[in-house]
C-alpha cells in the first residue's frame, strides 16, 4: 500500500496527472493477463513480474506497477489499460 502522503505528491511523470491506486480486482484481471504473456510495457516489452500495486493516471489510460512497495515511475514501465 502507498503511504497517503506519498501518493499526494505522486503524479504521472509524463502528463503531470494526479494518481490514484487501482482497485483489487483490476490488478487481479491484470495479473492474469501478466502471467498469460499478454501485457507489455509504453516500451514494447514483455511484463513478466506481476504487480503487487498499481497506481492510474487520472485519464485512466495507464498503470504505473507497485512492486515490493516501490511505484515504478518509468513511462516506458507503464501499462497502456485501454484494453483491461
Amino acid at each position: 500500500m502507498i503511504d497517503a502522503e506519498l501518493l499526494k505528491i505522486l503524479c504521472c511523470p509524463e502528463t503531470h496527472q494526479p494518481l490514484t491506486p487501482a482497485e483489487p480486482a483490476l490488478l487481479e484481471s491484470l495479473n492474469k493477463r501478466i502471467q498469460a504473456g499478454e501485457v507489455q510495457n509504453r516500451s514494447g516489452k514483455d511484463v513478466r513480474e506481476t504487480c503487487d500495486g498499481g497506481l492510474i493516471r487520472q485519464d485512466g489510460k495507464f498503470l504505473y506497477p507497485v512492486r515490493r512497495n516501490i511505484p515504478i515511475m518509468l513511462i516506458g514501465e507503464a501499462i497502456a489499460l485501454a484494453g483491461k
